[in-house]
């Protein structure tokens, strides 16, 4: 299955060097289309399967985002595709507070910096398959940096910044794999997801195991955590721990 791909860059020589990442960053065959503002970057969606990837044919995987474009602010497309299963990945020469938290809390994946060498945003790019958060280097450090004097300070230890990009607030107390409405029950297959989870195996290893798509693994542990009220890897496999599922 072709796995489609979404670049927001109205930089038309940004956007080959970003297309020229992905490609190297996967193995898997990609359909890769170009959006040059927020409007085209809306259309595109649409057409594909609507803001919720519930409509039309097989809709983005994968989507990389600049924040400044002509036609508006990449924060706002980023607000309306939040409920897109897509993994939304944030592109930009911005490494300001004032872009990267706004951005995360809009739904943010990943936050790559476009100054970064190739070979370094391929390999950050990478991390998807491992569950693991695409950030600059430089990102990392500023996030670090940002939630370590609260830790100095005697306040309560920030969360895993790798973990909980795009994962709900965890919940006042723990939650049972099987609480509240039907609606919110894990399938069987999420449940054999987490299993594998919480032994350790990655995103990559966990689709081969049950003969899936890396994407929709992926899927299914953005709807684990939603559902559990959980924002890390750590927390859920907590939680499988508890129920006798390792």
């Amino acid at each position: 299955m072709t796995v489609k791909v979404l670049i927001v860059e109205d930089n038309p020589v940004a956007r080959a060097f970003l297309a020229r990442v992905v490609r190297e960053s996967f193995s898997d065959p990609l359909a890769i289309a170009e959006a040059d503002g927020v409007e085209a970057a809306r259309r595109q969606v649409e057409l594909a399967g609507g803001e919720d990837g519930r409509q039309g044919g097989e809709t983005y995987r994968l989507i990389l985002v600049d924040l400044e474009l002509p036609d508006g602010s990449g924060l706002d497309l980023l607000a309306t595709l939040r409920r897109h299963p897509a993994t939304k990945i944030v592109t930009t020469l911005y490494s300001d507070d004032d872009h990267l938290f706004p951005a995360l809390q809009r739904g943010a994946d990943g936050y790559l910096l476009k100054e970064d060498r190739f070979e370094v945003l391929v390999e950050e790019l990478q991390k998807i398959v491992r569950g693991q958060p695409p950030l600059s280097p430089a990102i990392a450090r500023r996030l670090l940096h940002h939630f370590r004097p609260a830790a100095r300070e005697g306040d309560a230890p920030a969360p895993d910044a790798g973990l909980t990009l795009s994962a709900a607030p965890a919940a006042a107390g723990p939650v049972a794999l099987d609480a509240g409405s039907e609606h919110d029950r894990l399938t069987p297959r999420e449940t054999e997801v987490l299993t594998f989870l919480s032994k350790g195996f990655t995103i990559k290893e966990i689709a081969s195991l049950m003969g899936i798509r890396w994407f929709t693994v992926n899927d299914h542990i953005k709807s684990i955590y939603r559902k559990l009220n959980v924002s890390s890897r750590a927390e859920a496999a907590v939680l499988a721990s508890k129920h006798g599922l390792v």
